[in-house]
């Protein structure tokens, strides 16, 4: 029997100018997938082209990380864009990256939306079809990366684009299978050897606990360990060795 594989990702090129966030080389030697910021929500060209030139380096695949225009918030902001401005929002994003990718020696081969934008298209139609439409203007071929059962997943679908179920290493679980709000205490777990138990339960199980102490199903092609959060890196490093350990092989989806 085959070895179960699983795909790890990771944002990175979230830094700006003198700012820096996380340490993508450090990520980069252990994902297989590295979601990409293109300028909206953070990153400038010369981080970009850096991070895409390293993760070519070491074959990591590249995503774009697309999400509101909204630099001062992080794009962690809720926008009331209407639907054709964010379709043109983000085929102008995915186009940015795919320069940069391409002068790097890759290419850009997913998408996966990003902070406020991937938590309103769950539930958001018109946002929702407005991000899938615009992934299928720009490559059909283009798999997205999101949360099952989604509105976004619905609308990709219905376009007949590839849709690949994430699970969030350190974030906590809703009962209905959402991710808790970062505004509300305990939203973002912290402890390596708790999320590395609880990232291998996922992939193995299928089932993660949520908040309220249930145990709901989550799909899980794969598993994101944020770039950003404190020990990030430990984090990542403790999730890939638990599964290492059980017989888990680190590949990308795309």
């Amino acid at each position: 029997m085959a070895p179960r594989t699983v795909d790890l990702n990771a944002d990175l090129g979230e830094g700006f100018g003198v700012w820096s966030l996380g340490d993508d080389d450090a990520m980069l030697d252990i994902v297989t997938s590295a979601n990409v910021a293109c300028g909206f929500h953070a990153g400038d060209p010369a981080g970009l082209l850096r991070v895409c030139r390293a993760a070519a380096a070491r074959g990591v695949r590249i995503g774009a990380q697309v999400g509101y225009r909204d630099l001062a918030g992080f794009g962690r902001r809720f926008i009331d864009v209407d639907p054709p401005d964010l379709t043109a929002d983000v085929i102008y994003q995915i186009g940015a990256l795919s320069a940069i990718a391409a002068a790097a020696g890759s290419s850009v081969t997913y998408v996966k939306p990003h902070g406020a934008l991937y938590n309103t298209i769950g539930d958001h139609e018109y946002q929702a079809r407005a991000v899938a439409a615009a992934v299928h203007a720009v490559d059909p071929a283009l798999p997205v990366l999101g949360l099952s059962g989604s509105a976004f997943f619905t609308a990709a679908e219905d376009l007949g684009l590839r849709t690949v179920s994430e699970a969030f290493a350190d974030r906590a679980y809703r009962p209905d299978g959402r991710l808790v709000s970062r505004r509300e205490p305990g939203a973002v777990l912290s402890d390596a050897d708790e999320i590395a138990d609880r990232v291998l339960t996922m992939v193995t199980d299928g089932r993660v606990t949520a908040v309220d102490g249930t145990s709901i199903p989550v799909d899980v092609e794969s598993v994101c360990v944020h770039g950003d959060s404190p020990g990030a890196v430990q984090i990542a490093a403790a999730v890939r060795a638990r599964l290492a350990g059980h017989g888990v092989v680190r590949a990308p989806f795309s």
